[in-house]
């Protein structure tokens, strides 16, 4: 179910996206109809996103620092488009994989545990 998350697949059937547009969950899986607009994400694929962003952009700025001795103008650009492109990467599959995560958990995302009506 992780890695149906991490492919931004449904975590039940693994055939049809979880996300609508960039960030959207879709309320029901179109093939197997699991409701997927009850699970609330919230905060956590920010979190994700701001962890795997920052381990990737920070030891490269300072393996640039060390070795190129770059001019600060060109530090000032390179670095934050890197981590703006990276996050916007990143942050769906972090959304995908909570999604997945939650749902194989049996979380929604409001304290509740049953996402299962039957």
């Amino acid at each position: 179910m992780l890695i149906r998350g991490l492919r931004r697949l449904c975590p039940q059937c693994g055939t049809r996206p979880v996300l609508h547009r960039y960030l959207k969950v879709v309320p029901a899986c179109a093939h197997c109809d699991a409701p997927l607009g009850e699970i609330r994400a919230d905060d956590f694929p920010p979190y994700i996103t701001i962890v795997v962003v920052g381990h990737v952009v920070v030891p490269l700025l300072v393996l640039a620092e060390k070795y190129l001795a770059l001019p600060q103008w060109l530090h000032l650009t390179i670095w934050p488009l890197l981590a703006v492109a990276l996050m916007a990467v990143v942050l769906p599959t972090a959304k995908g994989l909570c999604v997945g995560l939650m749902w194989h958990l049996g979380l929604k995302g409001d304290e509740t545990q049953s996402l299962d009506d039957d």
